[in-house]
Parts: C-alpha cells; sequence; structure tokens
C-alpha cells in the first residue's frame, strides 16, 4: 500500500516557482516528522528539507534556505514544498518521506540530528519531477 503521494512537479524557467504537495494516507498522522529529498542522475539521495511533528520546526539544506518552504497541514494529511527562485541545478525527482522515529521523544526533541539522513525515514512517495531551464 502507497501511504505518500507526491504531485506538482513539472517544468519551469530559472527564477520561477512550483509548489510540491504531499498527501499521505490516514496510517501517517501528525506525530510524523515530514521530509523532502531529491535525487538527480548520478547523484545520491539528498535532504532538502523537513518539519517536525507538529509543524513547529523547520529544517532546510544550506542549498535551498531562503528560496524553499515546507509546511504541513495535518487536517489535510499533506504535507508541501514551496520552491521560489528555482535554478537549474535543483532539477532532480523530488520525494516526499514520512518518519514514526518522531512519536518517540527521544527522536523528536532531536530531529536536528536525524532530519537530513534518508534511514531515519520508513514511508516514501514514488518521486514528482522538477526540471528547471536556464
Amino acid at each position: 500500500q502507497q501511504h505518500l503521494a507526491e504531485s506538482g512537479g513539472g517544468s519551469v524557467q530559472s527564477g520561477g516557482s512550483l509548489k510540491l504537495s504531499c498527501t499521505t494516507s490516514g496510517y501517517i498522522d501528525s506525530n510524523y516528522c515530514m521530509g523532502w529529498f531529491r535525487q538527480s542522475l548520478g547523484t545520491e539521495r539528498e535532504a532538502v528539507a523537513s518539519v517536525s511533528s507538529g509543524g513547529g520546526i523547520s529544517y532546510y539544506a544550506d542549498s535551498v534556505k531562503g528560496r524553499f518552504t515546507i509546511s504541513r497541514d495535518d487536517a489535510k494529511n499533506s504535507a508541501y514544498l514551496q520552491m521560489d527562485n528555482l535554478k537549474p541545478e535543483d532539477t532532480a525527482l523530488y520525494y516526499c518521506a514520512a518518519a514514526d522515529l518522531c512519536s518517540e521523544s527521544s527522536y523528536r526533541t532531536r530531529w536536528y540530528d536525524y532530519w537530513g539522513r534518508a534511514q531515519y525515514y520508513n514511508f516514501w512517495g514514488q518521486g514528482t519531477q522538477v526540471t528547471v531551464s536556464s
């Protein structure tokens, strides 16, 4: 069963914007931390952003700080990634991920140590392609 589904990818010119959406199944609730990762051809999957359970704290890769914004709406079973001022180097397949470790206080209070590592997420979507042309 697929618990996460991404949408909103597409092709834009440099400087443009896109908003990615991640719809979760009811199995994934507000106790999960949510994250976005990306992977381009020939590279490893890299963390882009994460938002804590409850949505109070967000984390970003240095390469997207000030341009991307992660958010969540648990009432709609959704997480989002607003991407502004896109650059060609943002071209990648973008994945939504969920981590149930955040239901444990030992991980939730130290999520700043774990958010960027894929092994701490146990649910993944199939990805949505983002292509930015110069």
